[in-house]
């Protein structure tokens, strides 16, 4: 079997994680926990022992009681996360905006349509580390990134930074490089946006996450799902049902996949965040605990803020309103913005981050608060602009197809697709290649004609 498959499958590959996340979560670690974690570090990957020891650590870190003095609370239920919300703002975003004057087509597209263009941006570049991806485009002459990334380039350029066009990723036959691709190219950035519709079509908006488990048996295939998803996949195959399979042996549990899956659920709540954070919840909480729910519920909020108003603090602060106060998300983001406030540039901000998050580790290469920090950068120093945000996005490393998409998507709701530059929409050719069961490759117009479907046949958008 591969062995990127075997990573997900095997409780062995997960134990430096836990550690790191049991740390972060401010777990009590014991003496006997460090010394257990210290011989299976030193046992052969492959080892029956490793596994049956991996396991056993899995469960005992789940069980460790949070250290005395710990500075957070971090609740993942959701009576719990509202009750640690801040005061609210001004713009009272508890009550539906009013959507008059909004068009509300245009807007859904432009978000499918940005979300489309960022994560393609971001896509043939996952994985590498902001030293690489800005020495290709100082090269390449696309610093700061103006267009989408080619692989058709000086053969000496591409061979010093190891761009080639063979292994394609999700069945893509090619990298995604602008020169390689026909449409939207498949990417679990997308597929989640898409379940997100075929959830809502099947289960009303009122779905549970019970529903979305089910939905990911029937329409996603396992192999399609990475990290905390996958964990919760196969835990919910074993009959480990929600919300117990984002927490059993599930040492992602705080990584960015609740956070690219929570876009559909703010595309249909235009001006409503809470009610756009409360159904990214019900689908976060199936694979991921505290700050990788809050990210979720971040994101959806932000997205249904976007569709009713173009001032970027207030978007941003629509999201932190729907997440606990008392968290390390919230405190970080926070942090992000007083930066901006302080007039630190774009680069001392990036820089910031990378002293705080090493992207060299998978742990904080793929944490949810790492790149809902870049996201946020980005979102206050685009300028409004979808070129300037998602480059910023994808220049900043990290996980750069995911902030690319999260940050499209929100500048794509705020400005609509009318006012998208063409010369990032035309490539998408509006249609996306999914690898969702029934969708195959659809029409990006479509998918956001069902999701202006959803939202009127909403009883609280029927006067729309």
């Amino acid at each position: 079997m591969n062995a990127s498959v075997l990573y997900y499958l095997q409780y062995g590959h997960h134990i430096e994680i836990e550690w790191r996340q049991g740390i972060d979560e401010g777990k009590a670690i014991s003496e006997q926990l460090e010394e257990q974690f210290t011989a299976m570090s030193s046992l052969d990957p492959n080892d029956p022992l490793r596994e049956q020891m991996a396991a056993e650590y899995l469960d005992e870190m789940g069980r460790l009681p949070l250290i005395e003095g710990y500075p957070y609370s971090e609740p993942s239920d959701l009576d719990g996360i509202r009750a640690l919300r801040r005061e609210r703002g001004s713009h009272a975003w508890t009550q539906v905006a009013s959507l008059e004057g909004i068009d509300m087509e245009d807007r859904v597209y432009g978000a499918w349509l940005g979300r489309s263009a960022g994560c393609l941006l971001g896509h043939p570049i996952e994985g590498w580390r902001r030293d690489r991806i800005a020495g290709l485009l100082r090269e390449t002459d696309n610093s700061p990134i103006r267009y989408y990334i080619s692989s058709d380039i000086d053969p000496s350029i591409a061979a010093k930074y190891g761009v080639i066009n063979e292994g394609g990723s999700y069945g893509n036959r090619c990298v995604s490089w602008i020169n390689n691709v026909e449409h939207m190219v498949e990417d679990d950035d997308l597929n989640y946006t898409i379940v997100g519709l075929a959830i809502v079509e099947k289960y009303g908006c009122d779905f549970t996450p019970d529903d979305v488990a089910e939905a990911w048996l029937n329409l996603l295939p396992a192999l399609r799902t990475c990290t905390a998803e996958r964990i919760a996949y196969r835990n919910i195959l074993n009959l480990v049902g929600p919300p117990a399979s984002a927490s059993y042996r599930n040492a992602y549990r705080e990584w960015i996949g609740a956070q690219i899956r929570a876009d559909f659920y703010g595309y249909i709540y235009p001006g409503n965040p809470e009610k756009a954070a409360e159904s990214a919840w019900r689908d976060a909480s199936i694979s991921h605990v505290k700050n990788g729910i809050y990210g979720a519920m971040w994101v959806a909020a932000m997205l249904a803020a976007a569709a009713v108003t173009d001032k970027m603090e207030d978007i941003i602060m629509a999201g932190l309103e729907q997440i606990p106060a008392t968290s390390r998300l919230a405190a970080e983001l926070e942090e992000v913005l007083q930066w901006h406030s302080d007039g630190l540039s774009y680069e001392e901000a990036i820089e910031r981050i990378h002293g705080k998050y090493d992207e060299s580790h998978p742990y904080h290469w793929c944490h949810t608060i790492s790149n809902a920090m870049v996201v946020t950068v980005a979102l206050l120093y685009g300028e409004g602009e979808l070129e300037s945000t998602i480059g910023k996005a994808v220049a900043a490393g990290f996980d750069t197809d995911c902030n690319g998409a999260t940050a499209g998507s929100v500048i794509g709701m705020r400005n609509g697709a009318s006012r998208l530059p063409e010369k990032w929409i035309e490539p998408l050719r509006d249609q996306i290649r999914s690898g969702v069961d029934g969708f195959g490759i659809v029409p990006i117009s479509k998918l956001a004609e069902r999701t202006v479907a959803v939202i009127r046949a909403n009883e609280a958008y029927r006067s729309l």
